[in-house]
């Protein structure tokens, strides 16, 4: 199948699903790619995994993207009766960031959304251990945020960042000896 007629497959069997705004397209490196409602995620991600036609049953990666006004929820999905990859993304509301898990898709999406509600904040509906990945779990905050303030210090030790650029700035290493 051809990337053109994937694409007129993939726009006619989402059709109620994608983003009014967008349809399913070429990116600039060649790749397919879809903007979905957040709210069809689960149902159109489905079709995708499990319809004949499409068989995307690989999840190749997936990850979360602040925007500003905005956080975008991106799968990078392959099928391999296809031999195709597809860039499958949702936007949510910055102020409420919710979206369905897809693990019920995809065994391997429970750390990937783990990681992505601990760097992000972004919550994932129905997650089976929805909890902090990376962090300990009295972090305060989600660091990729845009509007994310580095912590002063956190367990007794100073992270001033004004302190890290002075001590990289006059060549010293972390146990405080020049590199000279």
């Amino acid at each position: 199948m051809s990337r053109e007629e994937l694409i007129a497959k993939l726009n006619a069997a989402l059709e109620g699903w994608l983003d009014t705004n967008e349809q399913a397209r070429t990116m600039p490196n060649n790749d397919i790619m879809i903007v979905l409602r957040s709210e069809s995620l689960l149902e159109a991600m489905g079709r995708l995994r499990w319809d004949s036609a499409f068989e995307f049953s690989v999840l190749m990666n997936h990850l979360g993207v602040d925007y500003k006004d905005r956080f975008g929820v991106i799968y990078n999905i392959f099928s391999p009766s296809l031999g195709r990859k597809l860039t499958v993304k949702a936007y949510v509301e910055h102020e409420k960031p919710v979206v369905h898990t897809l693990e019920s898709l995809y065994r391997g999406i429970n750390w990937y959304e783990r990681e992505t509600y601990d760097m992000l904040g972004i919550v994932f509906r129905r997650h089976s251990n929805l909890r902090r990945l990376l962090l300990p779990e009295d972090w305060e905050g989600h660091p990729l945020r845009k509007d994310y303030v580095y912590p002063e210090s956190y367990g007794g030790q100073d992270h001033s960042r004004e302190d890290l650029l002075d001590s990289c700035a006059s060549g010293k290493t972390a146990k405080g000896d020049s590199d000279g």
